[in-house]
């Protein structure tokens, strides 16, 4: 199976405990899906220094193709990160040169060349997605826990697999959500809570699914993203939702027990 991950890139960066590694929606679900089997492309927009040139770097050595990971004079996106106990905490955000980054008819072309196109909420890659989706090629959507963010609604008639964190667990708001989403036209739409498992809805109704048990979780980062490759790979592979949701689970049980958001091999 061949994956286009479409969207930002950028460094998390942990000033005070003297950490940082190459990040970002797209990077961290393309990677995990690498690991897991598929063929992985990125397109995306990096800075030309240094850190622009250690993602390249990362993404190389993990085996993505970036044949259309662009180079752009000036900083890579950096966000400035800390730790509440095991969980991430987000600081202030530097945009660096994505916030003039774009895709072309070239992009948009080479996306349409796979079997499936993942992005996320602030992957800029909205605009291209009627484009995509008129080709023919299923779209995956990654939201976040903004359920009120206006690409919701705009995004919706060209995503087939969406993807919400939603923070209280099963209740009948989500459950109306996500019924409406489907209803509206997506086919699977999913979401998830943390600790307390995930729920899907498509045509057959609804899909529980339960977490993995861990030794210790070290970081928290990289959770939904992984989660969301292993229910990709599992769906692409024509698996049932309840087993996409298990796998989900399972990628992301590994992930928060390291504090990367993959599980990077050992030198």
């Amino acid at each position: 199976m061949r994956i286009a991950e479409i969207g930002d890139n950028c460094i998390d960066l942990y000033e005070r405990l003297g950490r940082k590694y190459p990040t970002g929606n797209v990077v961290d679900t393309g990677v995990n899906l690498k690991k897991l089997g598929a063929d992985v492309s990125i397109i995306s927009t990096t800075g030309s220094d240094e850190n622009g040139k250690w993602m390249i770097e990362a993404l190389k050595k993990e085996g993505l193709d970036i044949s259309h990971l662009k180079v752009a004079e000036g900083q890579t996106a950096i966000t400035y990160m800390d730790m509440d106990g095991n969980d991430r905490v987000h600081g202030d955000y530097v945009e660096g040169v994505l916030e003039n980054i774009a895709f072309d008819e070239e992009d948009v072309r080479f996306a349409c060349e796979h079997d499936l196109v993942h992005t996320a909420l602030w992957g800029k890659a909205e605009k291209v997605l009627p484009q995509i989706a008129e080709k023919g090629v299923p779209i995956a959507f990654d939201y976040a826990d903004r359920l009120d963010h206006p690409l919701v609604e705009e995004t919706l008639p060209y995503v087939s697999y969406g993807f919400y964190s939603y923070h209280r667990g099963r209740d009948g708001y989500i459950e109306n959500f996500l019924r409406d989403k489907v209803d509206r036209g997506m086919k699977i739409a999913v979401a998830t809570f943390g600790d307390k498992g995930s729920l899907a809805y498509d045509e057959n109704g609804f899909h529980e699914g339960q977490v993995f048990p861990v030794k210790e979780v070290v970081n928290t980062v990289g959770a939904g993203d992984s989660f969301i490759a292993g229910f990709l790979y599992t769906l692409l592979n024509g698996d049932d939702v309840l087993k996409c949701l298990r796998s989900g689970a399972k990628v992301a049980s590994s992930v928060v027990q390291v504090f990367e958001p993959w599980v990077m091999e050992e030198e």
